[in-house]
């Protein structure tokens, strides 16, 4: 159908950006990268030059990945069955995008990494050394020791139910973490508190039973309280 006016032209156009960020994986992942990477370019004060180089790889990569879906949905429609010729157009359309994504990577690389060079080295070591380091850290070795736990078990799914609950778990290491990290005791009682709330729904939703919840939240303060007393011995 052919568009009435000027402003219906725009509500399509933005209709179809909307239908590829809702049901196209890869389209938002992209625009998470760009909004990344735009962030990044203002931090590191570009020239206008760098900039537009930036802006117009983001750009680039958004584009194909928009007629890649466009491609998708038309040949979809013509030949709902699988034939070879639209297995080759799919594909084509694809590597378009992954073109596209490589031009962005080189771009980014040559304009980008001579800017975060100097600062990468002190950037790295202030991350290494600091409380969000220890706490991502311990976080992941809990969800790694409740999902090894309950395979073990065999009780429930890797993220939900069984022994032990893993939503204690990670909730009670960042409790033990906040508690560590601020030494204040208005932000540790409120950490328990937010802790001990996300215990409760879970034992009040039927999801897990008291002793699950135990186990999961001993298992967080542990292996959080571990992870920082090895830092303040060896670190």
């Amino acid at each position: 159908m052919k568009n009435k006016n000027l402003l219906e032209s725009f509500n399509r156009a933005i209709d179809g950006l909307v239908y590829c960020f809702r049901t196209q994986r890869n389209f938002r992942i992209h625009c998470l990268a760009a909004i990344l990477v735009l962030a990044l370019s203002l931090g590191l004060h570009l020239t206008r030059t760098e900039f537009l180089f930036v802006v117009l790889a983001i750009v680039f990569v958004l584009v194909t990945e928009a007629f890649n879906t466009a491609i998708e949905a038309a040949i979809d429609l013509i030949s709902p069955r699988y034939h070879p010729l639209a297995a080759v157009a799919k594909d084509v359309a694809a590597g378009a995008v992954l073109l596209a994504a490589v031009n962005a990577l080189v771009i980014a690389y040559l304009v980008l990494f001579p800017k975060l060079n100097p600062v990468l080295p002190k950037l790295i070591d202030s991350v290494i050394n600091s409380p969000a380091h220890l706490t991502l850290i311990a976080v992941g070795l809990v969800v790694l020791a409740v999902v090894v736990l309950k395979v073990s078990t065999g009780t429930g799914r890797p993220l939900s139910g069984g022994m032990p609950s893993g939503h204690a778990a990670v909730a009670f290491a960042l409790v033990t973490a906040i508690i560590m990290i601020s030494k204040d005791g208005l932000v540790a009682s409120l950490a328990l508190f937010l802790g001990f709330m996300v215990v409760q729904s879970r034992v009040e939703g039927g999801i897990h039973n008291v002793a699950e919840v135990i186990i999961g939240s001993f298992l967080g303060v542990l292996v959080t309280v571990l992870i920082f007393q090895l830092y303040q011995k060896w670190g």
